[in-house]
């Protein structure tokens, strides 16, 4: 047997033995001492996350995470090399897409990993961190304190990429002996977005909030304080980035001898000329007859084609860089199916004072009721009155839509949606727990939002109360395949939205991620980005669809 072949088959076969999914009781276990943070939104409570240092040296952490009924049960170990970067990491436990086994290691100057969506190997360069696939908030932890400790607090990743960060702003938290002063991060190179992290006085880790925050449980109370200073500090960033890439004409633009997308009647007309000035289409027509006024910008269109700008029917904005990629991608309008209300509303000001580019923003408001699987950003309704006063409340903000949720109130829909039309929102949703989707629209839904809810129609009496937690995605996961399409509840609830004129919003890429790939295969909607985004991103566009039966 060759000897290297050998070799290779022995590390295949340790790490697939390193990598057995570890039941829960054998997760590592917290010590009374160990630092410990709350998971948590506007919705709740979501879960905790501890973290220690072991008598050797070792860094350990522990998680657990509910996410509306998407689990996380995991921990890690970890020890540092010689330059204070890891030399060895393990992730165990479980998480939505079944085994969170990773593992990284440095040894005889090379580096290996192995990971739930791929494996690999390189030369170690030294003073480069391993960017995790997974793993507790612990492993964010170390890796910005050691970005912030690395000259021009710039670091290599590993396997590829590098990190990047700026400084932000400061504020302080805490009372009394828990007061302290905590400085905002912007971490660039690791995603499509600047992320924001907090570090205490000495560098460390103090916390992380984005849809989700991870907090020291001594000051979860400062919560929304602290998302306040971030989001002021974030929005300072988004003019810099409106003045290096918005030119705004001087004169009439005209695009000539394009071949042009008629999207009224479905053709492309060859050969045309358009006309824009102060932002409105002027005129369009053949380029031989064509009148450009004196004085525009001329933009040669041939053998190129124009089309009318784009539309995203579901994208939840996710923060200010969110604008430019659309734009990017021809996309000028945006439907924003629920978000933190105060940052919508936060960002349409700044788009009409031309301090952030963005596409034309369509917002529903979030509604949702109280419980486990609260929705993480949602306006929380306890009674049918309060629901009541959240519509009204989104019309007085300038949202378009309400969008309800699995834990609201199914009895309260005929009430609140009545309200919704009597203010002119568009209303849609997920369907509350306890009915289905015929009885949402019987009760005053104008679109049922996500494939799934739609045929949930068909699904079977157990799925139905639970429909809130995981089971809106195992359900159809594990039962679809047995739905007869023209039997009577699909032909019922198809007929129906036919007749009443009924919306889908199918987001059929999203289901296709979560029920088609296996690990470290893309999905065919995320493939043609691979390798246009930071590598961290792009490998993590490989990960696995949900662990229940595939369609």
């Amino acid at each position: 047997m060759n000897g290297k072949f050998a070799i290779g088959c022995m590390a295949a076969l340790l790490s697939s033995a390193a990598l057995a999914q570890v039941s829960l009781a054998d997760l590592a276990k917290p010590p009374a001492t160990a630092r410990h943070f709350i998971i948590e939104s506007t919705g709740g409570k979501h879960g905790d996350s501890w973290s220690w240092i072991a008598a050797d040296g070792t860094r350990m952490a522990r998680e657990s995470l509910n996410l509306r009924g998407q689990v996380w049960e995991i921990d890690y170990s970890g020890k540092a090399g010689a330059d204070g970067m890891p030399a060895t990491m393990t992730i165990r436990g479980v998480t939505p897409q079944g085994d969170a086994g990773e593992n990284f290691a440095v040894a005889n100057g090379k580096a290996s990993w192995k990971s739930p969506i791929d494996a690999g190997g390189a030369a170690y360069p030294g003073n480069a961190f391993y960017a995790s696939y997974g793993g507790p908030m612990d492993t964010n932890a170390w890796f910005l304190e050691r970005l912030l400790a690395a000259p021009g607090k710039t670091m290599k990743l590993l396997p590829g990429g590098e990190a990047r960060a700026a400084k932000l702003t400061t504020m302080e938290v805490g009372q009394g002996a828990a007061k302290q002063t905590i400085t905002l991060w912007a971490i660039t190179g690791v995603s499509n977005s600047p992320i924001p992290l907090w570090a205490d006085a000495n560098d460390k880790f103090f916390g992380l909030t984005t849809g989700l925050t991870w907090l020291p449980d001594a000051y979860a109370g400062d919560m929304k304080q602290i998302q306040k200073v971030q989001a002021d500090a974030m929005a300072a960033q988004a003019p810099i980035l409106y003045n290096s890439l918005v030119k705004v004409p001087g004169s009439a633009v005209a695009f000539s001898h394009v071949k042009l997308f008629d999207a009224d009647g479905l053709q492309f007309i060859p050969d045309q000329t358009v006309v824009v000035d102060k932002g409105v289409i002027v005129s369009v027509g053949p380029a031989a007859s064509a009148k450009v006024p004196a004085g525009a910008q001329l933009i040669d269109g041939k053998g190129k084609t124009l089309v009318p700008g784009l539309w995203d029917c579901h994208m939840h904005v996710g923060d200010d860089y969110t604008g430019p990629q659309e734009l990017s991608l021809g996309v000028t309008s945006v439907r924003d199916p629920g978000n933190d209300d105060l940052l919508t509303i936060d960002r349409r000001t700044r788009i009409a004072a031309g301090k952030l580019l963005f596409p034309h923003v369509y917002p529903s408001s979030l509604i949702d009721g109280k419980g486990p699987y609260t929705a993480q950003v949602a306006n929380v309704a306890t009674s049918q009155a309060e629901a009541i006063a959240l519509v009204d409340r989104a019309k007085a903000n300038g949202f378009t839509g309400v969008k309800f949720y699995g834990t609201f109130n199914p009895a309260w829909l005929p009430a609140t949606t009545a309200e919704a039309h009597k203010q002119g929102l568009h209303v849609h949703g997920h369907i509350p727990a306890g009915i289905r989707p015929m009885d949402a629209i019987a009760d005053g839904y104008d679109e049922i939002t996500h494939i799934n809810w739609i045929i949930m129609q068909a699904m079977p009496d157990s799925v139905i109360p639970v429909s809130n937690g995981i089971m809106r995605f195992e359900g159809p996961g594990r039962y679809a395949k047995d739905v007869d399409l023209d039997g009577a509840p699909m032909r019922a609830i198809v007929s129906t939205m036919a007749t009443k004129h009924i919306y889908s919003d199918p987001t059929m890429v999203a289901f296709e991620g979560l029920y088609v790939p296996e690990n470290g295969e893309l999905s065919p909607s995320y493939a043609p980005f691979v390798g246009t985004l930071p590598p961290p991103p792009s490998a993590a566009s490989a990960a696995a669809a949900l662990q229940c039966p595939r369609i």
